[in-house]
């Protein structure tokens, strides 16, 4: 049987997503604030309101039955400039959360960048400029230097192939490009920039552990022919192996840096960067789980992106072509899909955490699994029996998987209560805590609440 006497149950947020208060504190203007406010989309100037609730939030999780709380801290809020200097404003707020957390008995899982770049920097170029990752190195040091002794979990990045791929490849992100070529350098200099930050850990001597975290979607194919195997191969490299390879094993697959100098210039790779890499890697891997990627072998077309972000009215658009490479099989007869084309699809999480166990042989957390759903929250509390299937499917599919040997390590709900669901505004929700955000932002627990703290409290007698 398993011992869960030191499993971290928890939930997760992130900065942009809960906090609000965009402009209070001497916090500045990040690249997502710049970006909505321009084209007046739904922004998270208020959100959650997590900056002036987060005693209740807490106080909630406590009651939960969760031990950990896996969150972001917000670039903008702790750095004011180019320059480095620091708010202590911002300080003293993730203080004053890192105090809480300990004082209710919940674990701090912190992660450095959760998408929120400073637009004084996005403003040189973002993640195209070799600068900004010195820069982040730098603010993961005042991070490191403040809070070492309230956090012993750290992440350097959260899903560095969303943001990335989100906002130079498809688009749909900010900054809003689409340019293969700017959308491998990006990626490069973020996974670059998550190294540095682990070697500023390490020079530090900071205790605990530090890690990465993945949008990890394990690739299988439609059927057994040569050629899907090397379509998955395509996929695997262009989902997965870019992040979690360099991370924990210091090395960016070599066919994948093969096919791409066919085309694109990948100079700026330079070989003492390259050594940084090798040498610094993670000690753990978050794995972010919503389901799995299913391929077939590429037939024809241009590469194509297309990514729902506007719920049922937009159901069944979602489509991914990479040209020479794959096609995603977005609707399988066979499956189950969420209004926003999300294949629900348990087994996944199994499979790959097994497949992640035997390639890097790191620990493991699952650091976001959860379902986004519309919600009527007017009502007493919302009977989200949906969420409840969802996560019982897949905390079993994670027990199976360490019942054949994987080293999970954690498990976190996303998310700790509802917030903003970037493009998809505040009407996509995944709390396990109800915020009714046209009524003071009260808070309400839902049944999947209350079933996550009696699955916690028995050491899911029921579910092992």
């Amino acid at each position: 049987m398993m011992d869960l006497k030191n499993f971290l149950w928890g939930s997760a947020t992130a900065s942009y997503q809960c906090e609000g208060a965009w402009d209070l504190d001497e916090r500045v203007e990040s690249m997502w604030d710049h970006y909505l406010h321009e084209e007046g989309l739904e922004n998270g100037d208020i959100a959650s309101d997590h900056y002036h609730h987060f005693e209740e939030d807490i106080r909630m999780m406590k009651e939960g039955g969760q031990r950990a709380y896996r969150f972001s801290l917000s670039w903008p809020r702790i750095i004011k400039n180019k320059q480095g200097e620091i708010n202590e404003k911002g300080l003293a707020f993730y203080h004053k959360i890192l105090d809480c957390c300990h004082e209710n008995g919940i674990e701090p899982f912190v992660t450095i960048y959760h998408w929120d770049l400073p637009q004084y920097w996005e403003e040189t170029g973002g993640w195209l400029n070799e600068e900004v990752c010195t820069a982040f190195a730098q603010y993961a040091k005042v991070c490191f230097e403040n809070f070492h002794t309230k956090i012993r979990k750290w992440v350097t990045f959260n899903e560095p192939k969303w943001f990335v791929c989100s906002g130079y490849l498809i688009g749909n992100y900010p900054p809003c490009i689409q340019d293969v070529s700017k959308t491998i350098k990006a990626a490069y200099h973020v996974m670059y920039a998550s190294a540095l930050g682990v070697k500023e850990f390490r020079e530090g001597g900071y205790e605990g552990e530090i890690g990465i975290v993945h949008s990890f979607t394990p690739v299988n194919g439609v059927d057994d022919r040569i050629e899907t195997k090397i379509a998955m191969r395509y996929a695997d490299n262009y989902c997965n192996n870019w992040i979690l390879d360099t991370a924990a094993k210091g090395e960016i697959p070599i066919d994948l840096l093969s096919e791409l100098s066919k085309q694109y210039d990948i100079s700026y790779m330079k070989p003492e960067q390259l050594k940084i890499i090798k040498e610094n890697t993670v000690d753990f891997l978050g794995l972010n789980y919503y389901s799995r990627t299913l391929v077939k072998p590429y037939t024809s077309g241009e590469t194509t992106f297309v990514v729902n972000n506007s719920g049922k009215a937009g159901k069944g658009s979602s489509k991914v072509i990479v040209k020479h490479w794959f096609e995603q099989v977005m609707h399988d007869p066979n499956s189950t899909y969420t209004e926003w084309d999300t294949e629900i699809y348990p087994k996944g999480l199994k499979d790959g955490l097994l497949e992640v166990h035997q390639k890097y042989g790191l620990p493991i957390y699952i650091t976001e699994n959860g379902i986004g759903m519309y919600e009527d929250v007017t009502v007493p509390q919302v009977d989200d029996e949906y969420r409840i299937s969802f996560m019982r499917d897949h905390i079993k599919a994670m027990f199976e998987a360490m019942e054949q040997g994987a080293n999970v390590k954690g498990y976190f709900a996303w998310s700790s209560f509802d917030l903003y669901s970037w493009k998809n505004g505040c009407e996509k929700r995944y709390g396990l805590v109800a915020v009714d955000f046209d009524h003071d932002r009260i808070r309400k627990p839902k049944k999947s609440y209350t079933w996550y703290r009696d699955m916690i409290n028995s050491d899911a007698e029921n579910l092992k």
